[in-house]
């Protein structure tokens, strides 16, 4: 008998909830660490960017409206599906990055983890970053923080799940929706990902996955009227200094965090760098 011939796979986007092929119509191929071919990832475009964007705008009002208590629960249940499908996630790892089974292993349980440390921070956000402001007069004043809107990332490059989940988990445990560009070379873990989030009770649209050429989508994301902050992790060197200069241009947030940042223990800073403070006056006895 011939030796059978297996079906490649051709993978979406994540927009809205929906996985829809690229408005262009174009894909592009995944290789392993060795250029074995893997499947075919969509290559999105300029409109895949303003559709992702739009619903990531749609969905922010529920979304940052929702209580931090059930914010967490939502995302304690990622948590248990990325638990599900660990094997998947940790042979995924193994051949984007071309590492041991053994050590993909590790990254991936790292990853789940560092998903549950943000995750407990939903409620405890108020708490620690705002504040009972101490003012001379008859006065209250309150520091709250609130979340900032859309957020554009730059996954990391290098680290298919860790770093991708190390970017994600922080904006959405504040209440901000985001728009990611994938790794361009390694997307098959931040795809299975997208169908962790479809089948989970996060809402569509709060997390919009986008493969394709880092270098292409980068700059209509830096543009965008309608993005509030941009986390520049996973963006080439040579861009930087243009993302940035475009950013400027709406007057968004930039993180300007480097491309190893993300394999740092999991850090506060990445909650504030997403949040607004606004202060409350109120009059006592009214």
């Amino acid at each position: 008998m011939s030796e059978r011939l297996s079906v490649a796979k051709t993978y979406k986007l994540y927009l809205g909830g929906a996985f829809p092929r690229s408005e262009s119509g174009r894909t592009y191929p995944v290789t392993d660490s060795r250029g074995k071919f893997l499947a075919n990832a969509a290559q999105a475009s300029r409109k895949d960017v303003r559709e992702a964007v739009v619903a990531a705008r749609k969905a922010f009002g529920k979304w940052s409206g929702a209580t931090a208590y059930n914010r967490g629960q939502v995302l304690y249940r990622v948590a248990e599906l990325l638990e599900g499908r660990r094997e998947q996630f940790i042979a995924e790892v193994s051949s984007s990055e071309g590492i041991q089974a053994k050590k993909a292993q590790s990254i991936v349980d790292a990853a789940i983890d560092r998903w549950v440390w943000y995750a407990g921070w939903t409620d405890k956000i108020a708490t620690v970053l705002g504040a009972s402001n101490p003012v001379a007069g008859p006065y209250f004043s309150f520091s709250v923080p609130e979340p900032t809107g859309v957020v554009g990332v730059l996954a990391p490059q290098k680290s298919s799940l860790l770093g991708l989940i190390s970017v994600i988990a922080p904006v959405i445990a504040t209440g901000c929706t985001a728009v990611v560009v994938t790794s361009q070379d390694r997307p098959l873990p931040a795809i299975t990902l997208s169908e962790v989030l479809a089948t989970s009770d996060v809402p569509g649209g709060v997390v919009n996955l986008l493969t394709g050429h880092t270098a292409e989508l980068a700059p209509w994301l830096a543009s965008h009227a309608d993005v509030n902050a941009l986390d520049l992790t996973g963006a080439p060197d040579e861009l930087r200094a243009d993302l940035e200069a475009s950013a400027s241009g709406t007057v968004k947030r930039v993180l300007r965090a480097a491309e190893e940042d993300w394999a740092k223990q999991p850090d506060i800073r990445r909650l504030r760098a997403v949040l607004e403070t606004k202060t409350v006056w109120h009059p006592m006895g009214v």
